[in-house]
């Protein structure tokens, strides 16, 4: 007799994670990217079960912690384990409060605390290097003429107004005002916020749009004139970091963190920089107040005849 073929679970029938993803979506307004990693946490939880597959009902907190263990385990940051984390507990919470699921298994599941990496921003004089850079590095033979216009006005951008990849790369030219010297920005959980823009920045973006002829649709396009991507936009940053000479790993969120140390260092208050990074929570902003007194240390130390 041939054995029965066990029944693989596959996130397509599993009706109870699609009206998860479905509130997620059209309730929460949540990001494409939370979405996926989120879809991706519930698939990692579900196979890690095997065969042995029972209903999100009959899960218990054991499960949850055996799945826990199994992840630190096998050596997996912190930062991903209370991500992976905090999908499920959101997807429970669901259940309870919509699918009548009387008690969330994951409350009584302690997580390991979180570690909080400080940022390591670049100095004045480093990002002045980086921004200078698209104007004196070589031309890949395929870019087009307006490619380094293209690169200084996204760069002086990052800098200027403190965004995010994903934000800038969905900027569309409309979002921007010149008139008022702002940027209509569209962030995390589909929040709108307003960012100032320097004075460089307006003239490096002005400078770009007319080599580039760009009137309207996406503000910053690739070769083919279609949106410039954020992977692309990565890419670029790591293109000009031998010819800049900063001499540490570069990404756009290293002048987000650049542009938010520099501000507080300067004396801008807390509150101001939270809402210009459009952080939920000033705790997530504060990270940034122990950049800057570690720095002082540092002058101190550096500087004082009896440190």
């Amino acid at each position: 007799m041939r054995a029965a073929k066990s029944k693989r679970w596959s996130p397509e029938k599993d009706r109870l994670a699609d009206a998860f993803f479905r509130y997620l979506d059209s309730e929460r307004n949540a990001s494409p990217s939370t979405l996926v990693s989120y879809r991706r946490a519930l698939d990692h939880f579900r196979r890690s079960r095997g065969d042995a597959r029972p209903d999100w009902r009959n899960y218990t907190t054991e499960h949850f912690r055996d799945h826990l263990f199994q992840i630190m385990k096998s050596g997996a940051a912190r930062a991903t384990v209370r991500m992976e984390f905090a999908a499920l507990r959101s997807f429970y919470r669901h259940l309870v409060e919509r699918h009548g699921i009387a008690l969330n298994p994951l409350k009584a599941l302690h997580l390991p605390k979180a570690q909080r990496k400080l940022p390591h921003p670049l100095s004045v004089t480093q990002v002045t290097q980086l921004l200078e850079t698209p104007g004196r590095a070589t031309r890949a033979k395929q870019s087009t003429a307006w490619a380094a216009a293209r690169d200084a006005a996204i760069l002086e951008l990052f800098y200027s107004s403190g965004l995010r990849l994903a934000e800038l790369a969905a900027l569309n030219v409309e979002d921007l005002d010149i008139y008022t010297e702002a940027v209509r920005v569209l962030g995390k959980g589909q929040k709108e916020r307003v960012c100032p823009v320097g004075s460089h920045a307006l003239k490096a973006i002005s400078h770009y749009r007319q080599a580039a002829n760009v009137r309207n649709g996406p503000l910053f396009l690739n070769k083919s004139r279609r949106r410039l991507g954020a992977r692309s936009i990565w890419s670029m940053m790591k293109k000009y970091l031998p010819e800049s000479g900063v001499g540490l790993p570069l990404s756009p969120h290293k002048l987000r963190h650049s542009f938010a140390t520099h501000l507080l260092d300067a004396g801008a208050d807390l509150r101001s920089v939270q809402s210009l990074l459009g952080h939920a929570n000033l705790s997530t902003t504060q990270i940034y107040t122990h950049v800057t007194t570690e720095r002082m240390k540092r002058v101190y130390d550096a500087a004082h005849p009896r440190a």
